[in-house]
């Protein structure tokens, strides 16, 4: 493959581009946002050497000078979106912390739908990933743990995010795809269900779907999924369990 590396390397520790020469024409920066922008557009398929080439105006093989690898263009893509989460003055609340963390984690997958896909420990050193990493350690001053304990809260609390917002989008995903409207689908499901509800073979989740018929509220049930989460960290006596051993 043009421009794959015989040895492991990262992105950040090349110059901006290689080779001799008159000056760049792009930066990282720009070539991050035009694949953002077709990410976007199209989806994660959708980005490819070529079509980012053609978004920037240059042709295939010179961005490879810039961008040797698909991987490379991938956390280029990561660290840039990264780069939107605001940051603040921690006021001294842990969880609520961690609960703002997450929902601007979720509200950033939601407006690149794409990024639940790209969520990898191999691309959560980048630049911005370590200043928002640091941030996150920072709002975590007040919670009483060692560091790995805080780490793997951070970790834990990001997996449950991204499976969470892949679940929304892949069901937002197909109901886009269906022939007829998504009420009609469901009315279609929900009475299938319930005449195999009714038939009395499943006792329990009958009782389960006759308590709370209402509509879910997704942004309720995510709430209630962080406050479980960090519920296992708290110390005895203040929650639900305690931090992990070191």
């Amino acid at each position: 493959m043009a421009g794959r590396a015989a040895v492991p390397e990262v992105i950040w520790a090349r110059p901006e581009r290689t080779g001799r020469g008159p000056r760049p024409a792009f930066t990282r920066a720009d070539i991050a946002a035009a694949a953002v922008r077709i990410a976007d557009a199209r989806g994660l398929d959708g980005v490819s050497m070529r079509h980012v080439a053609a978004e920037l105006g240059c042709g295939t093989m010179s961005l490879y000078n810039y961008v040797p690898r698909k991987e490379d263009l991938y956390e280029l893509m990561v660290d840039a979106v990264g780069g939107e989460h605001e940051l603040w003055e921690p006021g001294g609340d842990w969880r609520a912390e961690m609960i703002r963390v997450a929902h601007q984690t979720r509200a950033a997958m939601l407006r690149h739908p794409w990024m639940p896909r790209l969520m990898s420990p191999v691309y959560g050193f980048s630049p911005n990933a370590l200043r928002y990493l640091e941030h996150c350690m920072t709002c975590l001053d007040s919670f009483d743990a060692p560091y790995g304990t805080k780490m793997e809260l951070l970790g834990m609390l990001n997996g449950c995010v991204t499976v969470y917002v892949a679940t929304e989008l892949s069901s937002a995903e197909r109901a886009r795809s269906l022939p007829w409207s998504e009420e009609q689908e469901n009315a279609v499901r929900m009475a299938y269900l319930g005449g195999r509800i009714a038939s009395g073979a499943y006792p329990r989740l009958a009782a389960a779907f006759t308590e709370d018929a209402g509509p879910i509220d997704m942004a309720a049930v995510f709430q209630r999924m962080l406050e479980r989460v960090l519920d296992a960290f708290e110390p005895k006596g203040q929650g639900a369990g305690a931090p992990p051993e070191a």
